[in-house]
């Protein structure tokens, strides 16, 4: 069993985002030790805030990454900061941006984002564009106009107040008109498992990033929006895993098509959630992010890497992206 189509890339790595918040010289080479690991089909890009740009180029000054660090970077003020956070990387060693994920600042119409979207594909059409669909009266008009072009959705699913948590009609409907569409989307916020829950601090309903892929799946079956929701609120881990393990490689592709990836500040807690559900490779070990590796064993006699350094850390906390809308990653 390898993670297949329907899970590589699947993680991107926002380490350094709330509720993680991992200083940088832990979250750098914590990536770099994801990459070169057993669970590396997994974990995507390190998703990096264009405002921290010159503290990254600060400590790779002292610590050359090894091999090229590929980063989609987060652009929470708009299109207009775009420009000048690719020239800084551009100065910057074996450092790439592979994706840029841009919010829609209150006062930007949509036909001056669409302008400024294509001056930037113009200028960069390597890099992939997400934009962040905002939850406002112009969510509507920019879906719409995301149809045939080069660019993707990127949908909020979580945040730090309940009502930043979109409900199951609402992700529903906007999963149902991108697919439909064909435009391509990613998530982010507030995934904190695999499978649909209800915060045991919070008393907040979470979305699971499994239910999101059979939701795909669903919506590509044809499923109507209230379908949709049905599964996007199922808590049966086994129905969900049943359904994606039953995925040919060509469905599972046709899935991960539409859904690109969904940020996390843990690679460790998804990677759990896989392998509790039997969708991840058993022969990989669960993690903790960090450092320093070693090897111990779980309750469930499974091997365990281990971080000594970081791991007390983020045992503490909840490991997901938790941000209000347009902040932040």
């Amino acid at each position: 069993m390898t993670f297949g189509p329907l899970l590589t890339g699947l993680c991107d790595d926002a380490a350094l985002f709330p509720p993680g918040n991992a200083p940088l010289p832990v979250a750098v080479p914590a990536h770099a030790g994801h990459r070169s690991s057993a669970h590396a089909p997994l974990v995507g890009a390190f998703v990096f805030p264009a405002g921290r740009l010159g503290e990254l180029a600060d400590h790779l000054a002292q610590h050359p990454y090894p091999g090229e660090l590929a980063l989609s970077l987060t652009a929470p003020t708009g299109t207009a900061a775009v420009r000048p956070a690719l020239e800084q990387v551009d100065a910057m060693d074996s450092v790439s941006v592979v994706a840029l994920e841009i919010a829609v600042p209150a006062e930007q119409s949509v036909d001056e984002l669409f302008a400024a979207l294509d001056e930037i594909r113009v200028s960069r059409p390597d890099i992939d564009v997400f934009v962040e669909v905002p939850r406002d009266e112009r969510r509507a008009e920019i879906l719409a106009r995301l149809t045939g072009t080069p660019y993707a959705a990127k949908f909020r699913t979580g945040g730090i107040v309940a009502e930043a948590y979109p409900d199951e009609a609402e992700l529903a409907a906007a999963v149902s008109t991108v697919v439909t569409t064909g435009v391509p989307f990613k998530a982010t916020a507030g995934l904190h498992h695999a499978v649909r829950n209800t915060d045991p601090r919070t008393g907040f309903e979470q979305h699971g990033f499994v239910n999101l892929l059979a939701a795909v799946d669903a919506v590509l079956s044809g499923a109507d929006i209230d379908e949709v929701a049905s599964v996007l609120a199922e808590r049966d881990g086994a129905v969900l895993s049943a359904r994606l393990g039953a995925l040919s490689d060509d469905r599972a592709t046709e899935v991960r098509r539409r859904f690109l990836s969904y940020g996390t500040c843990s690679i460790a807690e998804p990677l759990e959630d896989l392998l509790d559900l039997g969708l991840a490779p058993s022969t990989v070990s669960p993690i903790t992010e960090g450092l320093s590796m070693t090897v111990s064993s779980n309750s469930s006699g499974r091997s365990r890497v281990v971080d000594a350094e970081f791991s007390a850390v983020t045992q503490q906390r909840p490991q997901n992206i938790d941000q209000a809308p347009g902040q932040g990653q």
